[in-house]
């Protein structure tokens, strides 16, 4: 029994020895294990805090060139900012077809890429192609490839989308059908919500740079005011696919919003480069022509409800104003289900960002979500409303030249230059000169 014991003590006596030496060689204190790991827990926490330093520094001053890039193009013109639309609905189409693209190429199907980029090309050639070449007509139709195009640009875009179709069925591959027509099915349905909505948001364009600009704004001015109505005094969840949206943050942003819009119609409506449709495509902020005002941007007399003469009996204003709380209602109830819409996207596909074209901001479709379900309302809310522009000079002109024979052209000149001369338009002689010069033509 003795021998154990001596064990156990030469045991303990070791044990001593080398904690004696762990102290001299730390100085003489003994270096607990708990505060090594509490040295680590420190030291992860300041590098967490400096990591949420770098990304709030990091999207604030993003925040700021997208404002000031947004500005700049807003400043150039109805081209730049067609040119802008395009250029986001590509990015938004490409980080959401990409959701999809690592599988098809996992499982080596052919062309997947190639023919949603394909669709893609087809779907903007049969929706953009009319509004913006409508602008260049004259020259167009100067040639007979372009003019065979433009005449016939619905029968070519349908063409072009049979030639797509018949290209999957033949990429169609054993034992991957089901796969191959849900990527099929995802491709037009991204096509649908993005694409024809951006089409919409160009058509805003050209009706007045007021329609583009006040729902984005009243988008943009909806989602800070949730956010700060949100944690100054939200308490009840919205809705559970995005946990830190409020009732309280949702109808505070409508209230702010409504406000605000009123600001930005006196703004916009103040200038023509805000109200007037595009003429053509060379204007910017320095060089816009003038027109004649659309009769919600021109100052009304309006009797006030019985309820509020005591106050006031009538009002001078535009309706412009109305319409802007209306489209500012939108922007406040409605548009948020399209951000809604997206966290639900994303929670299917188990991601946090659609992609990260903007450093702190994630992809554009995590800034878009919104504003391409604002933008088709407004386009149906002003042609529905406000529109009173039924029938425009370059249609007129293509439904002209696709539809009338060479001598009835002629013939239409004659009786527009006759109609010109009796309104005292054009003179006599001018008239004449003309006259002769179709008639020339046609020996």
């Amino acid at each position: 029994m003795v021998q154990p014991q001596k064990g156990k003590a030469a045991r303990t006596t070791k044990a001593a020895k080398q904690t004696a030496a762990k102290a001299a060689n730390t100085g003489g204190d003994v270096v607990p294990q708990a505060t090594s790991e509490k040295k680590k827990s420190d030291k992860a926490v300041v590098n967490e805090a400096e990591k949420k330093k770098s990304a709030f520094i990091t999207r604030t001053i993003w925040t700021f060139v997208m404002i000031g890039g947004f500005f700049l193009v807003l400043a150039g013109g109805h081209l730049p900012l067609i040119i802008f639309v395009s250029v986001l609905q590509i990015l938004t189409f490409k980080e959401i077809i990409a959701l999809s693209s690592e599988p098809a190429r996992d499982k080596e199907i052919p062309l997947t890429k190639s023919l949603n980029w394909y669709f893609l090309v087809t779907t903007v050639y049969f929706l953009d192609a009319p509004n913006v070449l409508d602008f260049f007509q004259e020259d167009l139709f100067a040639h007979r490839v372009t003019s065979f195009l433009m005449a016939n640009h619905k029968f070519t875009s349908y063409t072009a989308y049979v030639a797509g179709f018949v290209a999957f069925v033949l990429t169609l591959k054993k034992g991957h059908y089901k796969f191959q027509f849900a990527q099929l099915c995802i491709t037009h349905m991204t096509l649908l919500i993005v694409v024809y909505q951006a089409h919409l948001i160009i058509e805003n364009i050209l009706n007045g740079i007021i329609w583009f600009f006040l729902p984005c704004a009243l988008v943009i001015t909806n989602d800070i005011f949730a956010y700060l109505c949100g944690i100054t005094f939200g308490r009840t969840q919205l809705i559970e696919l995005s946990p830190k949206k409020t009732v309280e943050g949702f109808v505070g942003a409508w209230i702010c919003t409504m406000i605000w819009s009123l600001l930005f119609v006196y703004g916009c409506s103040a200038t023509d480069y805000f109200i007037c449709p595009a003429e053509n495509l060379s204007t910017n902020i320095t060089n816009f022509p003038h027109c004649e005002h659309n009769p919600v941007f021109i100052t009304q007399l309006w009797q006030v409800p019985d309820f509020f003469q005591s106050v006031v009996h009538t009002l001078n204003i535009k309706p412009v104003y109305a319409h802007g709380l209306w489209l500012a209602t939108f922007a406040s109830l409605i548009a948020p289900f399209g951000g809604f819409f997206a966290s639900g996207l994303k929670r299917a596909f188990a991601i946090k960002d659609f992609g990260d074209t903007i450093p702190g901001h994630g992809g554009v479709t995590d800034r878009m979500d919104c504003q391409f379900l604002m933008g088709s309302f407004s386009y149906l809310y002003y042609s529905t409303f406000i529109s009173v522009q039924k029938m425009t000079f370059a249609k007129i002109l293509q439904t002209a030249i696709v539809n009338l024979s060479v001598a009835q052209i002629i013939h239409l000149i004659r009786s527009l230059l006759r109609y010109l001369h009796n309104i005292d338009a054009v003179p006599e002689s001018t008239v004449v000169k003309v006259s002769e010069l179709l008639e020339s033509a046609t020996l």
